[in-house]
């Protein structure tokens, strides 16, 4: 089983915690990974893009000139695609983007990224993170004594407001809970730091 340091709210080592082989220790699966970015990120378009098509333009009720005897090509509205100010063919229309891979290769991208983040040895597992109040120079005091000056991914077992509070003004810094955790937040950000119980739910659920 891998073990990581353990340390305290203030950045010093209090001891060591093994961490589950099955979660933190598997060969991480890039490809896996990649399909689970690919399906949140397309999870986050809006979708919302649309164009006109003929029948929805203004205008172009009446045929614009008779049939034959013009000289000119047949035409039968002045708002068919080819006209300016025409419909558009085959435009975008609203509609989500949004899939899902199945279950169990969900599983296999997030512990690939967890494991990945092992490897690196950008992983710090703190005793426990609170505040009596949101304080983001307390939050930034932990940080500094974590040495970690780069985009950090922070998880709870919970929701902890004034933990949350307290980070969201630091840019980069980004606080999950254990159930929220996901492959997309774990790769974009270079440190990850979970609570000892945040890291204990983590392998509840995925072992």
């Amino acid at each position: 089983m891998p073990k990581v340091a353990l340390f305290n709210q203030t950045g010093s080592q209090v001891g060591e915690i093994e961490l589950n082989d099955s979660v933190f220790g598997i060969e991480p699966n890039n490809h896996v990974m990649f399909e689970a970015v690919v399906m949140q990120r397309a999870s986050l378009r809006q979708g919302t893009h649309k164009t006109k098509i003929r029948s929805e333009v203004a205008g172009g009720g009446r045929k614009p000139w008779k049939q034959k005897g013009t000289g000119r090509a047949r035409q039968g509205s002045i708002r068919s695609p080819q006209w300016r100010g025409g419909g558009t063919v085959f435009g975008p229309v609203p509609r989500s983007y949004s899939y899902k891979l199945p279950k169990k290769v969900r599983r296999l991208a997030i512990k690939s990224a967890l494991s990945s983040k092992v490897q690196s040895e950008n992983i710090f597992v703190l005793e426990s993170l609170a505040f009596e109040a949101p304080k983001t120079k307390e939050f930034k005091n932990v940080l500094s004594g974590l040495s970690v000056n780069t985009k950090a991914l922070i998880v709870t077992a919970g929701l902890e407001e004034n933990v949350a509070l307290s980070a969201r003004n630091i840019p980069g810094v980004t606080v999950v809970t254990a159930d929220g955790i996901n492959v997309l937040d774990v790769l974009n950000h270079d440190k990850l730091i979970m609570t000892k119980a945040a890291v204990e739910k983590v392998e509840e659920v995925l072992a």
